[in-house]
């Protein structure tokens, strides 16, 4: 087997990590102190990434994308990681999910957002449907040939800069052996359409700058030309073209406990106690030789997820298994790189506090630790008929 990267992947990787060390780091500090993306940071970012030929990379070239391979928009995702996501946000990934747009929407939606002209945000979650879609309560009926949508949503990631929103919506309910199903329909909402409105959400200890927000919808009517997919499809769009979101959770991870472990090991390898560097202590050695073992793990995990993707081979446990190792090793990575920075390690005098809050929510959005296990144990008891 063949491990290492092609030399168009090293300049990939290359690219991306020089535009984060130059173009994201520089401004963390500033982020993590307002809680906020400045317009004309946010358009900056957007426009060198465009000019780089990156942004929209996660799209075919048919539609004007860079057409990277799953594993290629990894390696991607794994140098963004490194950096801010309030900032790293404006590198412009839209939803893969737009691909499933018709003619009519391809011209208003997907082209506009691969072009970097308008961006979206996704909208699934509700304050009692989290892991739980289909316990969605927000529903759309029919009224004089439109769909009436009531209900709101929340925790919606880049709501505050989303042009438009790809929304999960309850559109009726089948009786099964197993209980009441309900039926879930992906609509195209734009800011601005009457009865929707967008608003401030929570206020979050992780990734500060990139805000959670609330969708309310009050009698909002939408015609059927904002239907994405099939009515009643919606669970047949997003098992099409959202799975590897949690690969994206994955790669953004392992580069995060990258950095953080760069920390880690030049400050063990700096800090003297007792008149030697703490680094020749056995009990930080072996937490660095624990980290690095983990991160490596990790990071094979991800790539091979991907790769199998690429090969159209079954992917959904490994995807989940590179999406919950990769998460729970990057909370051991921040806690041990705190331990070993000792009281300092909660000052913001250093970035080690923000990375430890900021890996907290990795282990929730996007599937819980726990769905990843249930898929897991799913994936390999089903066949035996458990």
């Amino acid at each position: 087997m063949h491990f290492g990267l092609s030399d168009e992947q090293e300049m990939i990787v290359s690219t991306v990590r020089s535009f984060v060390e130059n173009e994201i780091y520089p401004y963390e500090a500033e982020v993590e102190r307002t809680g906020a993306v400045p317009h004309d940071l946010a358009q900056r970012i957007k426009q060198k990434t465009l000019d780089l030929g990156f942004y929209a990379c996660n799209f075919p070239e048919s539609v004007g994308g860079a057409g990277l391979s799953h594993l290629d928009f990894t390696l991607v995702e794994r140098e963004l990681g490194r950096g801010s996501m309030a900032l790293t946000h404006f590198f412009g990934r839209p939803q893969n999910i737009l691909m499933a747009c018709n003619a009519d929407q391809r011209e208003r939606y997907l082209l506009p957002a691969v072009r970097g002209e308008r961006m979206d945000a996704l909208a699934m979650t509700e304050p009692d449907a989290g892991s739980d879609v289909r316990g969605m309560k927000c529903s759309a009926v029919r009224d004089c040939g439109d769909w009436v949508v009531n209900g709101s949503k929340h925790f919606i990631s880049g709501a505050d800069h989303a042009d438009f929103f790809i929304v999960f919506i309850a559109t009726g309910v089948d009786d099964t052996p197993k209980g009441p199903k309900k039926r879930i329909t992906t609509f195209l909402v734009d800011r601005g359409t009457p009865g929707f409105e967008v608003r401030d959400g929570y206020n979050s200890v992780s990734h500060r700058g990139y805000k959670n927000c609330i969708l309310d919808f009050d009698n909002c009517r939408l015609p059927d030309t904002q239907v994405l997919g099939e009515v009643d499809g919606g669970f047949a769009v997003m098992n099409e073209w959202l799975y590897a979101t949690r690969l994206t959770v994955a790669a953004f991870s392992v580069g995060r406990a990258r950095r953080c472990f760069d920390y880690a090991l030049n400050y063990a390898a700096e800090r003297k106690q007792f008149g030697q560097q703490i680094g020749k202590f056995q009990g930080v050695s072996f937490q660095i030789a624990d980290m690095i073992t983990e991160i490596d793990a990790a990071d094979l995990l991800t790539l091979n997820a991907a790769w199998r993707l690429d090969q159209n081979m079954p992917s959904n446990r490994e995807i989940a298994s590179a999406k919950v190792h990769a998460t729970e090793t990057l909370a051991k990575v921040t806690d041990t790189t705190l331990q070993i920075y000792g009281g300092m390690g909660l000052m913001d005098d250093f970035p080690i506090e923000r990375f430890w809050r900021d890996a907290r929510v990795e282990r929730i959005w996007d599937g819980t630790s726990e769905i990843q296990r249930h898929i897991i144990s799913r994936d390999l008891l089903r066949p035996l008929g458990a």
